[in-house]
């Protein structure tokens, strides 16, 4: 491969055309060469506006152009495992929104399409490149190698949501066409009255439970202790245990004008408290908070350098093309993606057995 990425795009949605279309089209060593998009007007619009060579009137046939190293989806995250799938047997390397799979099952087929193809494989995980998370799991990590606040004893996710858009004003263009039908699909064992409610929670709280997992370097040694979901299978409290640590997600919802989640890692003698922003607001990394107990009691707010007015999804777009290029393995892999997929999985099946209905 060369030094510049030839990248395929699947899908003209908001995400796409808000988010990751401007990031990966603004960046030197990147270049999108292709577009897929079933509406064919809508199709037109955006592959004018980016200045994109090729359309395609599906995946399949990107697929086929010889001339894409990468394919970036972004399509309904009930059909973009698929998708990514296809992709990956094709030879191309491959970046996609999460969830990765509304499934094990759906998952364990990506990852090994992966190792079969030998491709590169990322999720995007945005909240593992925010500046902001990158200090804090930095501070963790020093904190538990020095013993300096004692062991850590607890860890929370607090996401209770709000305006997650924050005003973004990047041109979006639409047109009349119908979107796509996507026929609905979940878990064999789930009840099909529940995937609603499945979908919502996993496409929702996997960015958080996957932050928990990377702060505390805990990789597959997780599991669901407790599961007290309303009736929504939304709102409520998940306890994991997270390599030894008791950590848990506080669900729900709130109409804030900003963006209510913060998550928070405790030591015997102190803690590390993150405040994200609003998803989509952008050149503001998280917020981070340390907190040293002992004679001399003690708040500092860490202020990352020289990366402090980044984006989160800015970082992960160029993370990709980095990695595809260079060979270095990303921070957000399908197979550590499996463990999310997972765990969603058991927190619906402890939920609905609690309920009667398993």
């Amino acid at each position: 491969m060369g030094e510049t990425l030839r990248l395929g795009y699947v899908g003209c949605g908001f995400m796409a055309q808000k988010v990751h279309l401007p990031n990966l089209a603004s960046i030197p060593e990147c270049r999108v060469v292709a577009l897929a998009e079933v509406r064919r007007r809508l199709g037109h619009k955006v592959q004018a506006r980016f200045g994109i060579p090729r359309l395609y009137p599906d995946h399949e046939a990107l697929l086929g152009d010889p001339e894409v190293d990468a394919v970036a989806v972004s399509a309904d995250f009930m059909v973009q495992g698929e998708i990514a799938r296809e992709a990956l047997l094709a030879g191309k390397h491959v970046f996609m929104e999460k969830p990765m799979a509304i499934s094990l099952s759906q998952a364990m087929g990506i990852v090994e399409a992966a190792r079969r193809s030998n491709r590169q494989l990322m999720v995007g995980y945005m909240k593992r490149y925010d500046a902001g998370n990158e200090l804090a799991k930095a501070q963790i990590d020093e904190f538990r190698a020095s013993g300096e606040l004692g062991p850590i004893t607890y860890a929370r996710n607090h996401g209770f949501c709000g305006d997650w858009v924050a005003g973004l004003d990047t041109p979006m263009d639409t047109t009349d066409e119908p979107y796509p039908r996507v026929p609905p699909r979940g878990p064999e064992w789930l009840p099909a009255e529940f995937l609603p409610h499945y979908l919502q929670y996993l496409q929702q709280y996997t960015h958080n439970i996957n932050l928990l997992r990377w702060f505390l370097d805990a990789g597959d040694r997780v599991g669901v202790r407790a599961v007290d979901l309303d009736d929504d299978g939304y709102t409520g409290v998940v306890v994991l245990d997270v390599a030894g640590v008791r950590a848990v997600v506080e669900s729900g919802t709130l109409s804030h004008y900003r963006w209510d989640e913060h998550t928070q890692v405790y030591f015997r003698d102190g803690w590390v408290k993150t405040w994200a922003p609003p998803l989509l607001l952008r050149q503001v990394p998280a917020e981070v908070e340390v907190y040293r107990a002992g004679s001399q009691q003690t708040f500092t707010r860490p202020i990352p350098r020289p990366a402090a007015w980044t984006w989160s999804y800015r970082r992960e777009a160029e993370h990709f093309v980095r990695c595809v290029l260079t060979g270095e393995p990303v921070r957000s892999s399908g197979e550590d993606t499996l463990t999310d997929v997972r765990l969603f999985e058991e927190i619906y099946r402890i939920y609905l057995k609690g309920r009667g209905v398993l």
